[in-house]
């Protein structure tokens, strides 16, 4: 750490400064108008394509629904992803109906098993023992991870960094079946029948239009093709945020805002980007500052970015092709016992 020597108060006063400049620019201001919009467009699509796929009937083209279906489902999880930061609207009712809606009927995930798993990864990014996103078997993203891992477990390690993206394509499933488990069988889960009751309306509805509609064989590949293309395009956007950035001790000392900026990658594009990953290409902003629209993260990027370097803190950005390279050499050097990190940690 280049700035071991300043003090808590010293460092904690970084991020003040930086707020105050954030606040400043209105870039924490609500983006009504943008989310309406964009909430239009999603729940349009989603239902233009299951109209598509009624209007085809049985068919082999509905191969292509599917796939177009399951960015759509996606687009809607990022709505469901910034409801959960309270982004778009001003109250948390009015959040959290968003939220419910978009990730229980139009995904098929739980709203509160989620908000409550990202909360925790916000919270420590990238921190061993605290940060679920890194706890995620069969992978191990630490040696300490590698080292327990017995029988195939140890295997899978060795071959890890190679399994990453067919892995992905049961990304979807594996939501699907937490979810499920988690509105079953979780103590603590606030508005539990309205999420029992809009995740059964889109798996039984999901069912039945597929298996009403499709020949057994054409229903079982439509359902396949949909939530691998889905897992892929979730795990995709999301392993570009940190994956191969470094890991931090339980034990760390570094304040908020470097432990947000010096754990998280920013992933350079035009607008097509921003727009397939929901924003969350901006994942150092993101971090920063979690209630900011995601319309905002790029106009924060350069007023962000500048202050970093003028503090002397590592602020790393790349292309998406490379973000995935650098978590894959991360897995792979995990596999080898030599996990590498191209970002020094300031």
């Amino acid at each position: 750490m280049s700035d071991t020597g300043l003090g808590a108060d010293q460092r904690g006063s970084d991020y003040a400064d930086l707020s105050r400049q954030v606040r400043a620019a209105g870039l924490l201001e609500r983006r009504t108008g943008y989310y309406a919009v964009r909430i239009g467009l999603v729940i349009g699509s989603f239902a233009g394509l299951w109209a598509l796929f009624a209007r085809l009937g049985e068919s082999w083209w509905q191969l292509a629904v599917a796939v177009a279906l399951a960015v759509v489902i996606a687009q809607a999880g990022f709505v469901g992803h910034d409801a959960g930061h309270r982004q778009i609207a001003r109250s948390r009712r009015a959040n959290e109906m968003i939220g419910i809606v978009h990730a229980n009927l139009l995904t098929g995930i739980s709203y509160g098993w989620w908000v409550d798993k990202h909360n925790r990864h916000h919270a420590h990014p990238n921190t061993e023992g605290k940060d679920p996103d890194i706890t995620v078997a069969p992978l191990s993203f630490t040696t300490d991870q590698a080292r327990r891992r017995r029988g195939l477990g140890a295997v899978f390690v060795r071959l890890q960094a190679y399994l990453f993206f067919p892995l992905l394509l049961l990304e979807g499933l594996h939501l699907h079946a937490l979810s499920l488990r988690a509105v079953l069988t979780r103590r603590r889960l606030a508005r539990r029948p309205a999420e029992a009751g809009l995740l059964a309306l889109h798996l039984g509805g999901y069912l039945a239009a597929v298996f009403l509609v499709l020949s057994p064989p054409q229903a079982v590949a439509f359902i396949l093709v949909n939530q691998a293309v889905l897992g892929l395009y979730l795990g995709c956007s999301f392993a570009p945020n940190h994956k191969g950035m470094p890991i931090l001790g339980t034990e760390n000392n570094l304040d908020y805002l470097r432990r947000q900026v010096c754990t998280s990658r920013n992933v350079r594009g035009g607008w097509l980007l921003d727009t397939a990953l929901g924003g969350l290409n901006y994942q150092i902003e993101h971090h920063l500052f979690p209630s900011m629209p995601c319309s905002n993260l790029r106009r924060a990027r350069p007023l962000i970015q500048r202050f970093c370097a003028e503090h002397d803190i590592d602020y790393h950005e790349t292309s998406l092709g490379r973000s995935w390279a650098e978590g894959l050499r991360h897995l792979d050097g995990i596999a080898s016992r030599e996990p590498r990190s191209d970002v020094a940690i300031r």
